[in-house]
């Protein structure tokens, strides 16, 4: 089938738009002339191979998302979220959701051709009470793990392997906890504002699993001010806490012998905020007001929530590790583009694209990694 050039041009422009550039900005960015951009949005020019893979590689999408039409991509729900939340996300927001789409989408294409194992879990919602689905949800994943009453979760490594896609991405907008996408190839991705301290990412972590296992909505963002009457919203954090908090462990504390140093010791070791913890043991009818007003007056310091995913590293593995983090990468992630490219899957250059370095920086992510490139592509 020929190249539909009007419907290759509306594609240029609408994501254009969404990443609320201009023109002369795409042009300054892929080398592309500005009157030959012009012609390609109006469909009056034909694009060549290398044009093609240039403006794919700059939008962040499988280059035939632009020449076919049944090839499909997270178009049309990134359309709606910048439709329906217009101010909340900045120019540089849009781009690192852009870039954790890609992200997603090069991580599906990495465990199929690896042939990586996925568990098997679903959850289908019974009824109209939402509380309840979360609650029956976190206690059947928790059983699915194998957890014990204060096993505490390994949440982003439990998400993965039910086929999940995680990643962290820092966020402008500090209202935004995170966002989960059902990507067309990908399936459900979510993203996590690492803008956050550790233990909020990791509740918003499980948040957002809530949402991809009993939301059917294309996507959803979660902010920390949100209407407290939304079900859908009360849904997902009741699935958070009872699964990194379970009723089971809240019933067998001690509580009323704690003070603020217990609820301390006990937060860190659940990896809990304070917060959490209290409102956690007051629902579960554990502790009266005044105990609860009590015990939300400790803070866990910063010293002491640390990052699951950087724990018990040495020195400069953990500098390194953080940098990655904070660029989004996950080491999971990392990991699976070592491996396909150490088996051939794919090449030096499509590793380094896949995680969006120069192919310098690929050689001293190798070096962190512990593998070799290949000297030659």
């Amino acid at each position: 089938m020929p190249l539909d050039l009007h419907e290759f041009g509306a594609k240029l422009s609408r994501y254009r738009n969404q990443l609320e550039l201009s023109v002369a900005e795409v042009s300054t960015a892929t080398g592309i002339p500005e009157e030959r951009m012009q012609s390609l949005e109006g469909g009056t020019a034909t694009p060549s191979g290398d044009e093609v893979l240039i403006l794919a590689d700059f939008f962040k999408c499988d280059y035939r998302f632009f020449v076919s039409n049944e090839r499909l991509a997270p178009f049309e729900q990134t359309e709606n979220l910048y439709r329906r939340y217009k101010d909340e996300f900045s120019k540089e927001d849009r781009w690192r959701v852009q870039e954790f789409l890609f992200l997603c989408e090069c991580e599906e294409f990495l465990i199929e051709a690896l042939k990586r194992p996925r568990g098997d879990f679903r959850y289908e919602p019974e009824g109209k009470y939402f509380k309840g689905h979360a609650e029956d949800a976190a206690a059947r994943l928790r059983r699915h793990f194998g957890y014990g009453d204060d096993s505490v979760p390994n949440v982003y490594g439990d998400f993965r392997s039910i086929g999940f896609h995680v990643f962290r991405r820092r966020l402008d907008n500090s209202n935004i906890s995170g966002l989960t996408v059902r990507h067309p190839y990908a399936g459900p991705c979510l993203l996590v504002n690492y803008s956050e301290d550790a233990y909020r990412q990791r509740f918003t972590a499980a948040h957002e699993a809530a949402h991809a296992l009993m939301d059917k909505d294309e996507i959803l963002v979660s902010f920390s001010q949100w209407d407290k009457k939304d079900l859908v919203e009360i849904r997902a954090n009741t699935f958070a806490s009872r699964y990194l908090l379970p009723p089971s462990l809240l019933e067998h504390l001690p509580v009323t012998t704690w003070n603020q140093t217990e609820v301390l010791r006990w937060a860190i070791k659940l990896k809990v905020s304070t917060s959490a913890l209290a409102i956690g043991l007051k629902e579960s009818r554990k502790i009266d007001d005044a105990k609860y007003k009590e015990l939300i007056q400790a803070r866990v310091t910063q010293d002491f929530k640390i990052d699951p995913e950087l724990e018990g590293l040495a020195a400069k593995s953990l500098e390194r590790k953080t940098i990655l983090l904070k660029r989004g990468l996950s080491f999971f992630y990392v990991s699976l583009c070592f491996d396909a490219m150490s088996e051939g899957f794919i090449t030096n250059a499509k590793a380094a694209e896949m995680l969006m370095v120069g192919e310098n920086e690929l050689s001293e992510l190798a070096e962190l990694f512990h593998v070799r490139t290949a000297v030659n592509d």
